[in-house]
């Protein structure tokens, strides 16, 4: 079987690790922006509401599967920010630089041992707009942010997340390895057994 789903983002990064983490199902996933989808507002309290507005929106204009993601950083330091708000923490438009500079600033004098935190990602996969059963799944990787920036892959916070038993940054992972710790990669895994019997239904 070779479906169609619509990403509701047009995050590269995101679009990229999903692509192969789904390719066993047979599913191609194009971003909501090939198709001329406009991004949602992400009104939301939490992650799941807001993958579910994503998710229903993008399947309402493309009239298509939709998959979203809603994930986010939470630090302790912080009492769980920028969480929800992770992708526009240093205001509209920003980008994953000043996002980061601006987490290192509010860090800059708390010590290693207090600077605990976590990456939480929702996933919601619909059938359509009004699909009234939404597979969902939700993963969390846990690990401490760094003093500075390592590392040239991922995105988002990844150069600043430290994975302490590995003892690197999010970004100095590998791809293929990065799919098996991360909170993505656990939503996934959570998230594909109830997507594959979806699409075996189907067959």
């Amino acid at each position: 079987m070779n479906t169609e789903v619509i990403l509701a983002s047009n995050n590269a990064g995101k679009l990229r690790e999903l692509r192969g983490l789904l390719a066993e199902l047979g599913l191609d996933l194009i971003s909501q922006g090939e198709l001329g989808v406009s991004a949602v507002a992400e009104t939301g309290s939490t992650f799941v509401d807001n993958a579910l507005l994503k998710a229903r929106h993008a399947a309402r204009e493309s009239g298509r599967a939709a998959l979203a993601d809603d994930s986010g950083l939470e630090v302790d330091w912080l009492q769980g920010a920028p969480g929800v708000h992770s992708a526009r923490f240093a205001g509209e438009g920003a980008d994953d630089a000043r996002n980061n500079r601006k987490l290192l600033e509010l860090l800059r004098d708390v010590p290693a041992a207090q600077r605990s935190a976590r990456f939480r990602c929702v996933l919601v996969y619909v059938d359509s707009a009004t699909d009234p059963a939404p597979l969902i799944g939700e993963g969390v990787w846990e690990g401490r942010i760094l003093a500075q920036p390592c590392g040239g892959g991922g995105f988002g916070y990844d150069p600043l997340f430290l994975i302490p038993e590995l003892g690197c940054a999010a970004a100095e992972l590998a791809a293929a390895e990065k799919n098996v710790r991360s909170h993505r990669g656990h939503a996934l895994r959570e998230l594909l057994p109830k997507l594959r019997a979806r699409v075996a239904a189907k067959c």
